[in-house]
């Protein structure tokens, strides 16, 4: 009996409960695409903002000695500090080599050019430069930590000799892509003319072999720019692993903090120091915060109008079946089952709506992520019972006032179609 109540509710009055039904699953729908995008939008923000340049920096560790003996300064000078290139493929062999999408060393020296008393600087870096670690090959460079760099001609080849010179020492000296060069007493091609925005412009910039071999010093690197997808900081990552230990430890040094693969790069690289380049790193976990904020707001805001929805069909639903109330009181049913006869309603409209939703939902998911990240969007599993449960809490959530005015009807008034 209790069943074929039910169904002759939603036979009976099938506009009303189609209307509630599409504002649960428009309701759910927004909720469920919101939810696999937080969920899944860590690494596609971390990758979009890695557009922004590296992340981390990594210098020798002598540069962050202070020493000082009798109030006399004796930390060596920046200039005599050097990494060893030979070093840098163990990057890629750290805990979180995947994370890492590219690095770039640089080595900044002061050279002559075309007998020009003045000097200028020489910056050697990689730009699309093949690596090898083991069996596996890599491919790293300026042209992928730094990708605001544009060049008007060629980029390099990282095994050649030619050189880009920056925009405004180009326009001092009268140069342009394809002309030549003296530096240092040495003939070069300016394959091309580099627009950064910041002081490279004023640079020349080429192969980092090329500047090891007019400096003198083979496998020389003053530091290097690493861009690595993280997570953004909380206090657990604010910790200092020194103070760390056991199970505490592991779970600092198995996170994608920038702090953790800060640490990881130290030990991969030796002699070395690495350290978060702040404005970057804060700058990413505030941008994060501040996206998913706003999903939950738009996720609120939607279940909360669905609430509203269901709330005003619900109550002209039971309002006009008063006197099926008042006839099921008269015929001695309690208000326990008044009020699970509709709750029942409510949460077959519950499960229904929230499977559509969960449907519609994921295809929205799969759209914002196609057209914002260029991606597919994962939807896990476990978010189908917690959106059923979300479907479930807003229906009766918006059912509750109108049922507790159902139980409450007086059979007698009731009968006679009075509210």
């Amino acid at each position: 009996m209790f069943g074929r109540l039910v169904y002759e509710s939603f036979r009976r009055q099938k506009r009303r409960k189609l209307l509630a039904g599409i504002a649960i699953t428009l309701g759910v729908g927004v909720a469920t695409a919101m939810l696999a995008v937080a969920t899944d939008i860590g690494n596609k923000i971390s990758r979009e903002l890695r557009t922004y340049g590296a992340n981390l920096i990594v210098t020798p560790q002598e540069d962050t000695l202070d020493v000082q003996i009798g109030g006399a300064d004796l930390k060596p000078p920046s200039d005599g500090a050097y990494l060893n290139e030979a070093d840098l493929p163990k990057i890629k062999g750290m805990f979180w080599r995947n994370n890492i999408v590219g690095f770039a060393p640089m080595l900044p020296i002061s050279v002559r050019v075309n007998s020009d008393a003045k000097n200028f600087t020489l910056l050697g870096t990689y730009f699309s430069k093949r690596l090898t670690l083991g069996k596996e090959d890599f491919v790293t460079g300026v042209r992928i930590t730094h990708p605001w760099w544009k060049v008007q001609g060629a980029w390099p080849d990282d095994n050649s000799s030619d050189v880009l010179l920056g925009e405004s020492l180009a326009a001092k000296l009268g140069r342009k892509a394809g002309d030549d060069i003296e530096i240092a007493a040495q003939t070069h091609h300016i394959a091309g003319i580099l627009s950064t925005g910041g002081a490279e412009d004023n640079q020349i910039i080429a192969p980092l072999a090329l500047t090891q071999q007019i400096l003198g010093k083979p496998g020389a690197v003053r530091r290097v720019y690493v861009s690595a997808l993280t997570k953004p900081e909380d206090a657990f990552a604010r910790r200092d692993p020194q103070t760390l230990r056991g199970a505490e430890y592991d779970r600092w040094y198995c996170s994608p903090y920038a702090a953790s693969i800060a640490f990881q790069l130290q030990e991969a690289i030796p002699h070395s120091h690495a350290e978060q380049i702040r404005q970057i790193a804060q700058n990413e976990g505030t941008v994060l915060s501040r996206i998913k904020g706003l999903m939950l707001l738009v996720t609120l805001a939607a279940l909360f109008a669905s609430a509203l929805a269901v709330s005003a069909a619900m109550a002209t639903a039971i309002f006009e079946r008063r006197a099926e109330v008042g006839l099921m009181k008269a015929l001695g049913a309690g208000s326990l089952s008044v009020a699970a006869l509709f709750f029942a309603e409510a949460l077959l409209l519950a499960l229904i709506g929230g499977a559509l939703g969960f449907t519609g939902g994921a295809l929205l998911a799969h759209q914002i992520g196609r057209s914002i990240f260029d991606s597919q969007i994962t939807i896990e599993p476990v978010l189908f019972p917690v959106i059923l449960a979300i479907a479930v809490i807003v229906t009766f959530a918006g059912s509750a006032m109108a049922i507790r005015r159902a139980v409450k009807f007086d059979p007698v008034y009731a009968l006679r179609g009075e509210a």
